[in-house]
């Protein structure tokens, strides 16, 4: 450290022990407050991450927790649908304010700016993670208990944006049983342990079928792997949910709000 070091690394190029690497975490909107975020990710798309996103939000709100989602998949925005959301969101000069689900949940995704919601969104890598960071720093959000963030599959642009500027408190990471999945659904966990990021918890969609009649539960794509990874890496609560029709029924008709369902009890008691 130089003798008339001003402690001021910004303006200052020396490469000294004090110096301490710039972090770049950005900062929330002025008239947000939010305590907790957790982000939901998939090594791969298809496996259900926006439902379950959706019903970690619904059994929140329903501890009484003040919740909001940010749907950070911006070209395949699916949190609207599964609330029903027709209203779009606006702003003024000091920025965006999310929607409000029936129950009181904030959401704020791309389709609730868009004029059309199958108008497509064909942009580059850079500009979709810069929208990513703008539903962080320039959406009011208010006062928040929970936030959760429905994450892109994959561990490309948008998931690394996230991990790198927004607080994360941890993530849960979503997997279906099959053994493919299960080798990606690890990159997703080594991605977390890399960015230091703990993997609260491991949830496997469309585990098993339940029959109406007698309740035996039948697993259709073989036995689940779910405990042995989670094991391997040490997560500590997992959860399985079924194949039910109701339940993507549910999701189609942005009815998510109004299902029953005590799969994510669990990980709900140790997320909040």
């Amino acid at each position: 450290m130089s003798e008339n070091c001003s402690h001021d690394c910004s303006s200052c190029s020396a490469n000294c022990s004090s110096r301490k690497p710039e972090s770049l975490l950005a900062e929330p909107h002025a008239g947000s407050h939010i305590k907790k975020v957790i982000g939901v990710v998939s090594g791969k798309g298809g496996v259900g991450k926006s439902m379950v996103t959706a019903l970690l939000a619904v059994g929140a709100r329903r501890l009484g927790l003040s919740t909001a989602v940010l749907d950070a998949d911006i070209t395949g925005p699916s949190i609207p649908k599964a609330f029903g959301l027709k209203q779009k969101a606006y702003g003024s000069e000091d920025g965006i304010f999310p929607v409000d689900t029936k129950t009181g949940i904030k959401a704020m995704s791309l389709n609730l700016l868009l004029e059309n919601d199958t108008d497509p969104v064909v942009w580059r890598g850079p500009i979709i993670a810069g929208t990513v960071k703008q539903f962080w720093t320039d959406v009011i959000w208010g006062d928040c208990d929970i936030m959760f963030i429905d994450m892109p599959p994959g561990t490309g642009d948008v998931p690394l944006t996230v991990f790198q500027s927004v607080p994360l408190d941890g993530v849960v990471i979503v997997t279906s049983p099959q053994e493919l999945v299960g080798m990606i659904v690890e990159k997703a966990v080594n991605m977390a342990a890399m960015m230091n990021i703990p993997v609260l918890g491991l949830v496997e969609n469309m585990s098993y079928i339940e029959c109406p009649d007698c309740g035996k539960r039948i697993y259709p794509f073989g036995e689940s792997h779910l405990d042995d990874i989670a094991a391997r890496h040490g997560i500590a609560t997992t959860a399985r949910l079924p194949i039910n029709p109701k339940l993507a029924a549910a999701c189609d008709k942005g009815a998510i709000e109004l299902f029953e369902g005590d799969w994510l009890d669990k990980m709900l008691d140790e997320l909040t």
